[in-house]
């Protein structure tokens, strides 16, 4: 029934590495779901056959489905890929190439937190809620982005719930980013109101919204 309070990210990696204008298409679960994909495997796992996969739009209450296929966008451009196009990146311990997904539940199986990387307008176009839930569901703990579109952000700041603990923060607090090679450099919390600090205390608008009702 207590909120964990604010938290921080520590010994993270990179997940995903964006340039600018990565939207919400590129992110969340859209369109037909490709046959070699983790939300296909998934699926014929699950005694569904190829012919009724049908698109994530169709899946969009089926939160296994859905997780898998964020970041599944066939035309997302990954730095980490140098060049390369398409819905993989590297896992950064053993240089292999995997599916976003199952690089992810490999991060997550090593007790590693993971951060997405990005240019200016993260999150531009549609507004859509699977753009900042996805993320979470894969273990995204932080999104560092030279600028956010501003729905998006405030729905990543209904979302996350973030490990390790951070004292006495504000709104549009300056914090101190290290890299393992020992570069610093400073962001500004993307938190604009005492309400987004009280959902994020809460790890989500959801935990926030069914203490609340449990209080009642």
């Amino acid at each position: 029934m207590d909120p964990p309070g604010p938290h921080g990210v520590k010994d993270a990696f990179c997940l995903l590495n964006f340039g600018d204008s990565i939207t919400s298409d590129h992110i969340s679960p859209a369109g037909s779901i490709h046959k070699d994909s983790p939300a296909a495997k998934y699926l014929m796992e699950h005694g569904v056959q190829r012919r009724d996969f049908n698109s994530y739009g169709c899946r969009r209450g089926n939160d296994e489905v859905m997780t898998r296929g964020t970041f599944a966008n066939i035309c997302i451009v990954n730095k980490l890929l140098n060049g390369e196009v398409g819905p993989k990146t590297i896992h950064i311990p053993t240089g292999e190439k995997l599916y976003v997904y199952d690089a992810a539940m490999r991060y997550k199986s090593e007790g590693h937190d993971t951060i997405v990387l990005a240019g200016a307008e993260y999150g531009s176009g549609s507004s859509r809620d699977w753009a900042a839930k996805g993320p979470m569901l894969l273990g995204v703990k932080a999104v560092i982005a030279k600028s956010f579109e501003r729905i998006h952000r405030s729905n990543l700041c209904y979302t996350i719930d973030l490990p390790q603990k951070i004292s006495d923060i504000r709104p549009g607090q300056d914090v101190t980013v290290t890299t393992d090679s020992g570069k610093s450099f400073i962001c500004t919390l993307g938190f604009d109101t005492e309400v987004e600090l009280a959902y994020f205390e809460h790890g989500g608008i959801l935990p926030y919204v069914i203490r609340n009702l449990s209080k009642q």
